[in-house]
């Protein structure tokens, strides 16, 4: 995957420009960044990516890609972001009240590997539906 299918998406493309910028995305931003950059991108360009912060050194970076990858987190979903933009300046989805803005998995393809953890995660939450329906 290269950067070029990651900027497909209008919400990346946007967190992206800021940072080439030298913006300041927050927290928040960086770690859209990261967690979605994770699914694309090279560990070296990430880092090189997230460093374009301002706030952002080398070591940081590197923990940050760290975390990421280490847990395997996947990216936000729309209302992740929308609830994470509370928390900082920079908003994350530029026009909250678009319904379709911000929807990572809408705006981009992402790998098989992606898809197949969700399908997981909520296999599990019915077995403990399923579950916890059967004591009652």
């Amino acid at each position: 995957m290269t950067m070029k299918e990651l900027r497909q998406s209008p919400t990346m493309a946007r967190l992206l420009d800021a940072l080439d910028q030298g913006q300041d995305i927050g927290h928040y931003g960086l770690l859209t960044v990261a967690m979605v950059g994770n699914q694309f991108l090279e560990k070296d360009e990430l880092l090189k990516v997230l460093e374009r912060d301002p706030k952002v050194d080398e070591r940081e970076a590197k923990s940050l890609v760290q975390q990421v990858a280490s847990r395997d987190y996947n990216p936000p979903s729309r209302q992740t972001l929308l609830d994470w933009q509370q928390h900082q300046d920079f908003p994350i989805i530029e026009h909250p009240e678009d319904p379709n803005a911000g929807n990572l998995y809408r705006e981009l393809q992402m790998p098989d590997d992606v898809y197949e953890d969700i399908e997981n995660y909520r296999e599990q939450q019915f077995d403990v539906a399923m579950d916890q329906g059967d004591r009652t």
